[in-house]
């Protein structure tokens, strides 16, 4: 009993261990998640220091939560550790892509092939909300731009037919991303019939104009005007 007694104990030292592994590497993936949560939120307002300030403390934070669990590789694949590092990817490839810059790859952001995937999947949602904010001021060029780097992600990612243990769950986030894609492509169809209607009744009205003795027409004769056509 004195040996079991042992080999119980050394048990318990090594739970231990890895009870203290998990509960501060969960600390740095959520520290991980809000850094680059608020780099995104920076990129979106154009506050490119401030972007620049929170990707570089995201990379800090996500090689410490890497060196942290370098001993216990299956806490390092757990889902926190590796959405947190999704996360990562994401605010990277964001802030690349809204301001027109390379990518980097996932060597260089040192994350699973998988991760980084699925962190491109996500980078979607992030475009749209960027066209958007566009579309409220009017069409953009810029948006037609955008949206073909999601038709473009989208086209990569459909292409990665693996099984789910292979890719984690990238099928679902395939999915995902084409309604999103659709429903971007009928926000800028709508916000560019707009702008030609827009411009198409201001052409109305400069003719209209030009064909009234006192130089202005009211909203009776633009009414008329469009009645005859």
């Amino acid at each position: 009993m004195h040996k079991l007694e042992q080999i119980t104990e050394q048990i318990r030292k090594t739970f231990d261990a890895r009870t203290s592994a998990r509960d501060l590497a969960l600390a740095q993936a959520r520290q991980l998640t809000r850094a680059c949560s608020l780099a995104i939120r920076a990129v979106h307002r154009d506050e490119t220091d401030v972007m620049n300030a929170h990707l570089q403390e995201a990379r800090q934070l996500a090689d410490t939560l890497r060196n942290s669990l370098s001993n216990y590789p299956d806490l390092f694949y757990a889902g926190y550790t590796q959405d947190a590092l999704k996360e990562f990817v994401e605010a990277h490839v964001t802030c690349a892509l809204i301001r027109n810059e390379p990518l980097l790859t996932p060597e260089e952001l040192v994350v699973e092939p998988s991760t980084y995937l699925n962190g491109l999947a996500e980078v979607v949602g992030e475009l749209r909300r960027r066209s958007l904010d566009i579309l409220r001021h009017g069409y953009s060029q810029e948006v037609e731009r955008l949206l073909g780097i999601m038709d473009e992600i989208y086209s990569v990612m459909v292409t990665m037919d693996y099984p789910d243990a292979i890719t984690n769950g990238l099928r679902r986030q395939t999915d995902l991303a084409r309604s999103i894609i659709e429903k971007t492509r009928g926000d800028i169809t709508f916000s560019l019939k707009g702008e030609h209607l827009e411009q198409a009744i201001g052409k109305l009205i400069v003719q209209l104009n030009s064909n009234q003795p006192n130089g202005q027409v009211g909203n009776e004769d633009l009414l008329k005007s469009q009645d005859e056509k």
